[in-house]
């Protein structure tokens, strides 16, 4: 005879999903590394795997919303979603911090200091003018975050308009630094590879870009979830989590504005240059 529950917590059902997870992403792995040593299987093994990992996501989640729907998110166990939500953005936090040191190491204790010319940016480098595209994402960026805290203020006064609207301004405004983001990079002077200084300007803010193109599918998941009327004045974590995401890829933006695109500018050098 099963017993009466009588605790505050969700206890799961097996799933499926983490050993699926896990295989897929084994697939997508070894493909990845057979088309970066170009074996004609490579991209198609990497789609595949690709796929099976999008699905997993899919799959998993909708379980979870199913189970927040159904009334097993309790008061402790959102509680302790909020911790895992706070961990995993410390996580990113750490992530970040690692292309900030190879880049300000780069920058001021560079291991060969003839090969940068001995200066920031090195010489022969164009940078891109941080007042330009850069200050454009900027003030995108953090209209984005008003954006943001409007459709969430109107969650929890219970006004659905406001947060449909206010989601609705968020998703187009991420959409739309995305593709200024593209067209930036398709019109800069230098590549990839060849110098450190491009090297961690690429990966730095197109790890950025990335997590803004994340955190827009996010949002527009939440945008959909609340047209299904998912969310209630007391209980929408999954929106706030996809708020706090969406607040820390604005704040990394602004020390990637600071710290490479003005910092590490023609302005930059001037401005510390004394000129």
């Amino acid at each position: 005879m099963a017993s009466a529950k009588n605790h505050d917590y969700h206890i799961l059902p097996p799933s499926p999903w983490p050993l699926i997870g896990a295989f897929t992403a084994l697939i997508m792995a070894a493909g990845a590394v057979g088309w970066m040593h170009e074996a004609q299987w490579g991209p198609w093994v990497f789609g595949l795997g690709l796929l099976g990992v999008l699905f997993t996501m899919y799959s998993w989640w909708a379980d979870v919303v199913r189970e927040a729907n159904g009334g097993d998110h309790t008061p402790v166990v959102q509680l302790h979603h909020r911790y895992g939500m706070i961990l995993f953005i410390a996580s990113e936090v750490m992530f970040f911090v690692a292309w900030f040191w190879a880049y300000f190491n780069a920058a001021l204790y560079p291991p060969d200091a003839e090969a940068i010319g001995g200066v920031w940016p090195p010489k022969g480098i164009e940078v891109l003018d941080p007042f330009v595209y850069p200050l454009l994402n900027t003030l995108i960026l953090l209209l984005s975050g008003t954006t943001v805290t409007w459709a969430h203020h109107a969650l929890i006064h219970g006004d659905r308009k406001g947060l449909k609207q206010g989601l609705w301004l968020t998703v187009v405004l991420g959409a739309i630094f995305s593709c200024v983001q593209a067209y930036e990079y398709s019109h800069a002077t230098f590549g990839f590879s060849g110098n450190i200084y491009s090297a961690t300007f690429y990966m730095a803010t197109g790890f950025h870009g990335f997590h803004v193109l994340v955190g827009t599918i996010f949002l527009v998941v939440c945008l959909i979830r609340a047209y299904r009327g998912d969310f209630t004045p007391k209980h929408h974590f999954g929106f706030e989590a996809a708020a706090w995401y969406w607040h820390f890829v604005d704040v990394v933006w602004l020390f990637l504005f600071l710290a490479i695109y003005i910092w590490g500018s023609d302005f930059g050098a001037a401005v510390a240059a004394g000129h």
